[in-house]
């Protein structure tokens, strides 16, 4: 089987779709450039993105889902899973099989993916929203890290955009070594890469240009949480269901006193 090799980008796996459907072929599978793996058993040819051709795909299926079928298939895209492609191709070839919205056929493979991975993505996507803890720096400027499963900083870009409309503010996830940062002034948030100083433990430790009042505020959240809560009423198992550990390490109620 051939394999057709993109950029990685969303327009690009589009534009390989596209490519599909114009050369008429169903024995080739898309995959990333950057996750191929060589096989012996057949070549591997890269696509080049064309925007109108990921356009034209793109109109196509709003044609046909609804804003929640496209914002379901763009999460399976963030998801970041190897191989899904093919997942989103076979659900593409079926929504475009019909004149119906296909949406809700989950006796079809293709559309019951879409719509599991599509919750696992948002469920993320909930939880980021939620456990953002900024530090405020001497430049003025609101800084968080997060490490999520998923690729979910194009979703929550929109919550923090209208929750702090009046403060500038960067969230950078280190697993994908990329960040959103907001100009409240110009109200435009852009994408940003960061080098970080060792000093800095990768961006995870920033204590040293925190503003003057960071550490102060710091220490009433953690005092806040301590007395909110009611030792008799500690449900812990509840509690690790809710908040898994593994977001703790940047939640600042989870860290001792400094």
């Amino acid at each position: 089987m051939t394999t057709w090799l993109y950029d990685g980008s969303f327009d690009g796996f589009l534009s390989a779709v596209f490519d599909l459907y114009w050369q008429r072929r169903s024995d080739v599978r898309i995959c990333k450039e950057l996750a191929y793996v060589p096989s012996l058993f057949g070549p591997a040819i890269f696509m080049p993105t064309v925007m109108a051709n990921a356009e034209r795909v793109w109109a196509g299926l709003r044609k046909r889902l609804s804003a929640t079928g496209l914002e379901q298939l763009f999460a399976c895209y963030l998801a970041e899973i190897p191989r899904e492609e093919d997942n989103m191709v076979g659900f593409i070839r079926h929504v475009f099989a019909g004149s119906e919205n296909v949406e809700t056929d989950f006796g079809n493979a293709y559309v019951l993916r879409v719509s599991q991975l599509s919750r696992m993505v948002h469920r993320e996507k909930h939880r980021m929203e939620a456990f953002v803890r900024f530090q405020h720096t001497a430049e003025g400027v609101y800084y968080a890290v997060i490490e999520p499963d998923y690729n979910v900083l194009p979703l929550i870009t929109g919550h923090f955009k209208e929750r702090y409309a009046d403060q500038d503010w960067l969230i950078y996830d280190l697993r994908r070594h990329y960040g959103i940062y907001y100009n409240h002034k110009k109200d435009v948030v852009d994408t940003v890469n960061l080098q970080f100083k060792p000093a800095y433990l990768g961006g995870r430790d920033v204590t040293a240009v925190w503003s003057p009042d960071e550490a102060l505020y710091q220490q009433l959240w953690q005092t806040y949480f301590r007395e909110a809560n009611i030792p008799a009423r500690s449900n812990r198992r509840l509690h690790l269901q809710h908040v898994p550990r593994r977001y703790w390490k940047y939640l600042t109620e989870k860290h001792p006193p400094r």
